[in-house]
C-alpha cells in the first residue's frame, strides 16, 4: 500500500492518533443528537415526516431554531446544556418555512405561500422567541429561499428565488416569473416592512438572463451581499445600503480528475470529467474580499467541491475532487450518486474559534462536514465529521465553542432515521470519528463500504478480515484490517473473482478463514433478484475455487434474509461450518431462527433453533456468528434505529450444545447467555444516534473482541461506520 505526495496531508488527519489531551490542539466532535420527531406537536402522528433544513441560534447561543418545510413550521431546540438538548417546540407558520435566522430574541423567518411554482408568493415573519408568537408580517412579493443578516444585525436580505418547476419543460429554464433579492432595514430584531427594497437581476448572467434562479445570500462585514445564483451559474455582489449590484461574475467551470464517474457497484476513482459548470449552492465570505461556495450543481453542474473567490471573480482556490476522495476514505462515498453530482456540496458555514478561522462545507449526499482551516491561502482539511442523513444547514456558535447540522432527511415511515439536529463543541481530546479508515492504492482511494462479516487473520494479533455485501456488488472485497492503529486502517484489499473477473450475484455476509489460510465466504441469497443463497470457497488469491449449494430442504422454505454468518468449529476431518440465518424461514417456529452446520467431509447439513429476543416494533435477526474458545457468539439485533432501537446485543451458545438434527426433521433448541450489549456504545461512541446494522464480530488471533457496523453504502443511511474493541469480561 502507498499513499500518495498529494493526499499525503489527508492521511496526516485521518491516521494520526492524538498524542496527549494536554498538548493537543482542540478537536471537534459531536456531543448531541437531536431528532426532530421529539418536537411534533401532541396529537401529532408521531411517524409524520418532519425536517430540520436551515438552521440558526439566538444571540446568547442557547437555542437553535430550524426550519422544518414538510411540518410547515420552525422549531427550537433548548441548548443551555448542550450535551442534553431539550424539545423546545414548534410553531406553525401558514406556510412553508424556507430559511431562518435570529437577532435580538427574534426568528426572522422566510415562508414560501405560493399556490403554485408559477404564481410564487411569500412573506418574512417576525417570531418572538420567548413566546414563540408571530410579531409581525413583510409580504415579500415571490418565493423567499436563503436569509441573512449583516454583522451588526441592522440589515438583512433575502434570495427571492421563484424556483422552476422541474416538471415543466424538463425544468430547463427561463421559467417566469423571474427571482430577485430583497434588503431590508433591522431594528432590535424587527422589521420595517416599508424598508424592504427589491433588486433586479435580470440581464446578468449568460445562463438563461432572463431568469436569474436567486440561491443563497451572505454579508461581508463592509455590508456587501454575496449572491449566488445557482442554475444560472453565477455570483453576483449587492451594496446593501445602496441597493445596488457592484460587480457580477460566472462562476465557471473545472475540470475533474480522479473520481467515480459510475452508477455501478464499485469504487474507482479513475475517472474524469470536463468543463463541469459549479452551479454553487451555499456562500459565505471568508473575509471582506473572499468567498467560498459549494458547488453542489442542480441544473447541467455539480462539480462536487467547493471554490474560493476574491470578489472580482479570480479563483483562489479550486478543491477539485479533494474533498470528495478524502470523504471515500472515511467509507461514505455513495457510489449511487457517482453519475450524478458524487457527495453534493450544498451547505457552508464559516466563523472563528480561538483566534483560528475555520469553514464547514456539508456534504448532501456522504452525510458528512469538512473542517477547514482557512490559512488565507489554500486551506487544510482538518477534520471530517459524521452527521446525520444529509445536512442541509449549519451553525457555528464561537461563544460556546459549538457547532450544528440541520439534517433533512426523514425516514420514519420506512423504518429509517429520522431527521436530526447534531451538535458538535471544539475542545481538547481525540477525534471520536472516524473509526477506520483506508489506506490508498496506486495513489487513489480504495472504497470501502459496506463492511459486513469479520474474521480473525490467523497468527497476527490486531489483524483482522472484513468483507462486503452487495453494496458494492461488482466489486465484491475482502478487506484486511490494521486494528493496532487508531483509527484502524484498511491496509489491503482482495477481489473476489471467478475466473480472474469479479464475482457476480454476491451478497457476502459472512467470512471464516480455514486452518489453510483460504476462506469461507457466506452469502445471503434472494432469489427474486436471482440471487443464489450459497457458500463459496476462495483462495488466498480470491479465486473463487468452490460453491456449495444449499439442500433443497432449506431452499423450499426460504425467504431472502439468508446467511448472515459463517464460522469455523474444530479443524481437519472434524471440521464444521455453521451459519447464522437471519430471519425465521416458511418452516420456522415464530421466534426461533435456525443455526445451519455443514460438515466439510461428509457434505452433510444439519441445523439447531436457536430462540429469538421478543420485540414490541419492527423484526429481530442475527447478523453474525463467530466461535471462541467454548462458545459460539451471535449478534441478535432489531432492525430499528434512534431512540427506537433496543435490541443490539451478543449472545453466546456453548458449542458442545450444538448438535445438529438432519433438516426436514425436528431441530433441538440450543440456550443462549447473554454476553454483550451494544446499545450504549453505539450510542456514545461518537454521540449520535443508534445506528440499525451491527454486523460484524470476531475474535482476534490474541483473543481480543472487535465489532464493526454496516453503513449500507451511505444509501438511506448516516454513512457511518463504527468499528472498535468489545470488552468482554470473562470470556475465553
Amino acid at each position: 500500500m502507498t499513499i500518495s505526495s498529494r493526499q499525503a496531508t489527508l492521511a496526516a488527519v485521518l491516521l494520526a492518533s492524538v498524542a496527549s489531551p494536554a498538548a493537543a490542539e482542540p478537536v471537534f466532535n459531536r456531543i448531541a443528537s437531536f431528532p426532530v420527531a421529539a418536537n411534533l406537536p401532541a396529537g401529532k402522528d408521531k411517524l409524520s415526516t418532519t425536517s430540520a433544513e436551515i438552521i440558526t441560534a439566538t444571540d446568547d447561543g442557547r437555542t437553535l431554531i430550524y426550519s422544518d418545510s414538510p411540518l410547515g413550521a420552525i422549531g427550537f431546540v433548548d441548548i443551555i446544556d448542550a450535551k442534553a438538548p431539550k424539545a423546545g417546540g414548534v410553531l406553525m407558520m401558514d406556510g412553508e418555512p424556507t430559511s431562518v435566522t435570529s437577532a435580538a430574541g427574534k426568528a426572522l423567518v422566510a415562508v414560501n405561500t405560493g399556490e403554485s411554482k408559477q404564481k410564487p408568493s411569500g412573506h418574512l415573519a417576525i417570531v418572538d422567541v420567548a413566546t414563540k408568537k408571530i410579531e409581525n408580517i413583510c409580504d415579500l412579493g415571490g418565493q423567499p429561499d436563503s436569509i441573512a443578516l449583516n454583522k451588526e444585525k441592522t440589515l438583512g436580505t433575502i434570495a427571492i428565488e421563484n424556483e422552476r418547476d422541474e416538471d415543466v419543460n424538463d425544468g430547463k429554464i427561463p421559467q417566469m416569473p423571474a427571482g430577485a433579492l430583497a434588503i431590508f432595514q433591522v431594528k432590535d430584531g424587527t422589521v420595517d416592512c416599508g424598508t424592504i427594497k427589491h433588486v433586479a437581476l435580470t440581464g446578468l448572467s449568460a445562463v438563461a438572463p432572463e431568469d436569474p434562479e436567486p440561491e443563497f445570500v451572505a454579508f461581508n462585514g463592509q455590508d456587501e451581499i454575496a449572491l449566488t445564483l445557482q442554475e444560472n451559474n453565477e455570483i453576483v455582489i449587492i451594496d446593501a445600503k445602496t441597493a445596488q449590484v457592484k460587480t457580477h461574475f460566472s462562476a465557471g467551470s473545472t475540470d475533474l480528475s480522479d473520481i467515480d464517474t459510475k452508477k455501478d457497484g464499485a469504487l474507482r476513482f479513475a475517472g474524469e470529467l470536463k468543463g463541469v459548470l459549479r452551479e454553487p449552492d451555499a456562500v459565505k465570505w471568508l473575509d471582506d474580499n473572499r468567498l467560498v461556495v459549494a458547488n453542489e450543481g442542480d441544473y447541467e453542474g455539480g462539480s462536487r467541491g467547493f471554490t474560493i473567490f476574491d470578489k472580482t471573480g479570480k479563483v483562489l482556490y479550486e478543491a477539485g475532487s479533494s474533498f470528495e476522495r478524502a470523504v471515500a476514505v472515511l467509507g461514505h462515498y455513495p457510489d449511487g450518486r457517482s453519475s450524478s453530482k458524487g457527495v453534493e456540496p450544498e451547505g457552508l458555514e464559516a466563523a472563528t474559534f480561538g483566534g483560528l478561522q475555520y469553514f464547514f462545507v456539508l456534504a448532501e449526499r456522504a452525510s458528512v462536514v469538512g473542517v477547514y482551516k482557512d490559512t488565507g491561502a489554500d486551506p487544510e482539511l482538518s477534520q471530517i465529521l459524521p452527521s446525520g442523513v444529509s445536512p442541509e444547514g449549519a451553525v457555528a456558535i464561537p461563544s460556546r465553542n459549538l457547532f450544528a447540522t440541520a439534517n433533512e432527511v426523514d425516514l420514519g415511515e420506512d423504518g429509517g432515521p429520522r431527521s436530526h439536529v447534531m451538535i458538535y463543541e471544539l475542545a481538547e481530546g481525540e477525534k471520536a470519528y472516524p473509526q477506520i479508515v483506508e489506506a490508498e492504492k496506486d495513489g487513489n482511494p480504495v472504497g470501502f463500504a459496506a463492511l459486513s462479516g469479520l474474521a480473525a487473520v490467523p497468527e497476527k494479533p490486531g489483524k483482522l478480515f472484513a468483507v462486503s455485501d452487495s453494496v458494492l456488488g461488482m466489486q465484491p472485497t475482502i478487506y484486511t484490517i490494521d486494528a493496532t492503529q487508531k483509527p484502524a486502517v484498511i491496509t489491503e484489499t482482495l477481489m473476489i473473482k471467478r475466473d480472474g473477473a469479479a464475482a457476480q450475484k454476491l451478497d457476502i455476509e459472512g467470512i471464516a478463514v480455514d486452518e489453510k489460510g483460504w476462506f469461507w465466504l457466506a452469502s445471503e441469497g434472494n432469489s427474486e433478484k436471482l440471487l443464489p443463497h450459497a457458500l463459496y470457497h476462495v483462495n488466498p488469491k480470491g479465486e473463487i475455487k468452490a460453491e456449495v449449494a444449499l439442500p433443497k430442504e432449506l431452499t423450499a422454505n426460504e425467504i431472502r434474509y439468508g446467511f448472515e454468518g459463517v464460522t469455523i468449529i474444530g479443524s481437519g476431518d472434524d471440521a464444521t461450518l455453521w451459519m447464522a440465518i437471519q430471519r425465521e424461514w416458511k418452516d420456522d417456529e415464530k421466534g426461533f431462527v435456525k443455526l445451519v452446520s455443514y460438515n466439510l467431509k461428509s457434505k452433510e447439513w444439519g441445523a439447531v433453533r436457536y430462540p429469538l429476543d421478543k420485540s414490541e416494533n419492527g423484526w429481530v435477526g442475527l447478523s453474525e456468528i463467530s466461535a471462541h474458545g467454548d462458545s459460539v457468539y451471535i449478534i441478535e439485533r432489531d432492525n430499528l434505529v434512534g431512540d427506537a432501537a433496543k435490541l443490539k446485543k451478543l449472545y453466546k451458545v456453548a458449542i458442545a450444545d450444538l448438535k445438529p438434527a438432519k433438516l426436514g426433521g425436528e431441530l433441538p433448541a440450543v440456550e443462549k447467555t447473554e454476553a454483550y450489549d451494544f446499545v450504549n456504545e453505539l450510542k456514545t461512541a461518537t454521540n449520535g444516534y443508534v445506528l440499525d446494522k451491527i454486523e460484524g464480530f470476531t475474535f482476534d488471533a490474541g483473543g481480543k473482541a472487535y465489532a464493526v457496523t454496516d453503513n449500507d453504502g451511505v444509501s438511506d443511511s448516516s454513512g457511518e461506520t463504527l468499528f472498535f474493541p468489545v470488552n468482554l469480561v470473562g470470556t475465553n
